[in-house]
């Protein structure tokens, strides 16, 4: 049995609330698990009841607790981890803070854009957050009162509305493959 390679890389995934980030990436990470690939997934709400306890939804917070998700995986990739990082990071000037720390230690990183449409992840509301801004219970919701800076130039789109998880799963294990890092 050929033993695969150990080149870690991190692969973000952004998106709206809802918009099927962590169903992508828990699905992405058994295929790799299944392959023999050394996985980690480091999801938004894990980390900030842990890693980023304590902070709030103010710009300040969320660039602070997408830097420190950025520092655990860049940590993690370059040491022979394939990171799957399903957070929301709103803004885009966070993002590519984050790229840049890949880059200046020669890691691999990808963007992939989960992008689906507001009013499909409104539908599919899997925490109710929606249901609750409505209802006038919760302010600073990513997308409705709060901005979300789509990616100007991810290394792959995934539209969930109109794929399979399977299919959007394929679609970034093939991405994944392209870049050399499987």
């Amino acid at each position: 049995m050929r033993t695969p390679p150990t080149q870690g890389a991190t692969v973000w995934l952004t998106g709206l609330p809802s918009s099927g980030k962590t169903t992508l990436a828990q699905a992405l990470a058994s295929r790799l698990t299944r392959e023999g690939r050394r996985v980690e997934v480091l999801d938004g709400d894990e980390i900030r009841t842990f890693l980023s306890a304590g902070l709030g939804f103010t710009r300040e917070d969320r660039d602070t607790n997408v830097q420190r998700i950025g520092l655990v995986a860049e940590v993690l990739a370059r040491n022979g981890i394939l990171v799957l990082v399903p957070v929301i990071a709103p803004y885009a000037d966070s993002r590519e803070a984050v790229r840049k720390r890949h880059e200046a230690s020669a890691t691999p990183y990808l963007e992939v854009h989960v992008a689906t449409p507001l009013q499909v992840c409104a539908v599919r509301d899997v925490k109710g957050l929606y249901a609750q801004a409505r209802a006038g219970r919760l302010s600073g919701l990513t997308g409705i009162d709060d901005p979300y800076e789509p990616p100007q130039t991810p290394d792959a789109k995934v539209e969930t509305q109109l794929q399979s998880v399977e299919e959007s799963v394929t679609a970034v294990h093939a991405l994944m493959t392209q870049r050399g890092l499987l």
